[in-house]
């Protein structure tokens, strides 16, 4: 399953994890003796073979590979790693805020597939907005109003969501709220 030249593991107590660079043959090794899947050590294993994944299908998804990456997550087993998904949607987004509209293109189609998870995704989002709003961190406060606003246009959330942010934003009007609420209106 993992190919890669580079991969890295840590070691816990016993057995390797996470951050500490492996060669391939010792990895292949090390996966060839990890029979049972019932242990810890084969259980983080593929968890950590899972987030890696994961975290490559998305970090590689636009416009012309976005039904193959949907086919591709698909076949992982994106219920177990429904909150790594999430959490690796939400940061690509704000990484690269031109492909917002991809990321909310994949979002729909796993929403229609997993309502669970498009609807985990939604929360974090959401939370992440109000965190962000309430820090005054104007650049993810951004990333984070354009998103929600795809997600609308997707209908993957509801039109309330959209005048629920917009009293928001013109409670206490600032420079930073009333642009907010201009650029939320645009997407």
């Amino acid at each position: 399953m993992l190919t890669s030249k580079v991969t890295y593991v840590s070691r816990s107590s016993s057995q390797y994890t996470g951050n500490l660079y492996m060669p391939p043959a010792k990895l292949r090794l090390l996966q060839a003796s990890l029979t049972d899947k019932s242990t810890l050590e084969y259980q983080r294993f593929a968890w950590e073979a899972l987030e890696k994944t994961i975290n490559g299908r998305i970090n590689k998804v636009n416009i012309s590979n976005l039904p193959i990456i949907i086919h591709e997550l698909f076949q992982d087993n994106i219920i177990r790693g429904r909150g790594l998904l999430a959490r690796c949607i939400i940061q690509a987004q704000i990484a690269s805020p031109i492909y917002t509209s991809v990321y909310a293109a994949l979002v729909s189609v796993i929403n229609k597939k997993f309502s669970q998870i498009g609807e985990l995704i939604s929360k974090r989002l959401i939370s992440s907005f109000l965190r962000t709003y309430q820090r005054n961190d104007k650049t993810y406060c951004l990333a984070t109003t354009k998103f929600i606003a795809h997600f609308i246009n997707q209908n993957i959330l509801h039109e309330i969501v959209a005048l629920k942010i917009l009293v928001l934003l013109l409670e206490k009007p600032s420079n930073d709220s009333i642009e907010l609420a201009i650029v939320f209106l645009k997407e």
